[in-house]
């Protein structure tokens, strides 16, 4: 999924399920960060402090990174959660929607929800949660499943593929063929290029194990909408059986169906634009406010606020910690996330015989 639904809808999922605007905002902003936070490592402060952050997502052209061991710390925890189902490790490391694993990762949130960290980890969470339906049937790891043939949509041309392709690689590599592309690309959904994360595609293509997959998006993104708010319904009640909480009203179920389908523009910073302008305009029923725009980086930034830094590799003068940063939004979110990573690869998946780190 892309920035119009891990800000924009998961923005409307927390309002409905009960929160308040400030509160629904931080977990919001969590939630996309995760696509964002491409800086790991040791955060030097002039007077020797330190603090340690963990990458969520690689750079653009890192996608293609061939060392699993790090794709297995980035993309299985935070975007392609194993479902541990299956016998073999490839098995257990598929992606699956909304699977028991799923639902334990919010459970664990819920539990903490008095924690400082509650927010952003809840934030956290509903990334990897929500993902489970845009990236099913894929894994975080190298592996046969991510092999993608054939691969088709219905409002795709030939020439609408090869720009989708180069979009993808960043226009910087023409005529490549699928499966090349399966091999430069073999983690995740790389090869099946951005068909995943688009709410109203319907696509199919032949994976790895020469099994024709025929998807539509729609109905699982309205789904993961759903449930995220049931999800924060049980997190504000306490609830860690989240799953038997109401979910959106039929009135705004109808509304965020409509919007998915019907903003299709292939930019997802505009198709987030529009989202904004829905909410603000009052035509989620129920819900009429503005929502403030997202900075992912520089100037504005959760970064930028806590430190003072705009370069993503801490170029510049170091920071001057203080009790101000302890209490930003970037080492709150960034501590959420080693909570997040240490519980599913040290406790939830090993439990289900899954060891990937």
């Amino acid at each position: 999924m892309n920035i119009d639904f891990h800000y924009g809808v998961v923005y409307i999922a927390a309002r409905v399920g009960g929160m308040t605007a400030g509160d629904a905002l931080t977990v919001a902003h969590a939630c996309q960060y995760v696509d964002d936070a491409t800086t790991s490592g040791i955060l030097r402060f002039k007077g020797g402090e330190t603090f340690e952050r963990f990458a969520t997502a690689h750079k653009l052209f890192d996608y293609a990174n061939t060392e699993n061991d790090q794709n297995r710390l980035v993309w299985a925890p935070f975007h392609f959660l194993p479902a541990g189902v299956g016998d073999s490790l490839a098995e257990k490391a598929i992606c699956r929607p909304d699977s028991e694993v799923a639902r334990e990762v919010v459970r664990r949130a819920i539990r903490q929800r008095d924690s400082e960290t509650a927010l952003h980890r809840l934030g956290v969470t509903l990334h990897t949660y929500v993902d489970t339906w845009a990236h099913q049937g894929f894994a975080g790891i190298e592996s046969p499943w991510n092999r993608v043939h054939s691969l088709q949509a219905e409002d795709c041309t030939h020439d609408g593929w090869r720009a989708s392709l180069e979009r993808a690689v960043g226009h910087l590599i023409e005529h490549l063929e699928e499966d090349f592309l399966t091999i430069a690309l073999p983690v995740g959904h790389g090869a099946a290029l951005h068909y995943p994360d688009q709410p109203w595609t319907r696509w199919q293509y032949i994976d790895g194990q020469n099994n024709l997959i025929a998807r539509h998006n729609l109905p699982d993104f309205v789904q993961a909408a759903e449930m995220a708010c049931r999800a924060v319904r049980g997190f504000l009640a306490a609830h860690e059986d989240f799953e038997n909480q109401p979910g959106m009203p039929d009135d705004v179920k109808d509304a965020v169906t409509t919007l998915l389908d019907t903003n299709r523009n292939l930019d997802d910073n505009l198709r987030l634009s529009t989202i904004r302008e829905w909410v603000k305009a009052g035509r989620i029923p129920g819900l009429k406010e503005p929502v403030p725009g997202y900075i992912a980086k520089g100037r504005g930034s959760w970064k930028y606020k806590a430190t003072g830094l705009v370069c993503d590799d801490d170029s510049g003068d170091r920071p001057a910690w203080s009790s101000d940063f302890e209490k930003s939004d970037y080492r709150l979110f960034h501590d959420a996330v080693k909570q997040h990573r240490f519980v599913i690869t040290q406790e939830i998946l090993p439990a289900r015989g899954l060891r990937i780190a």
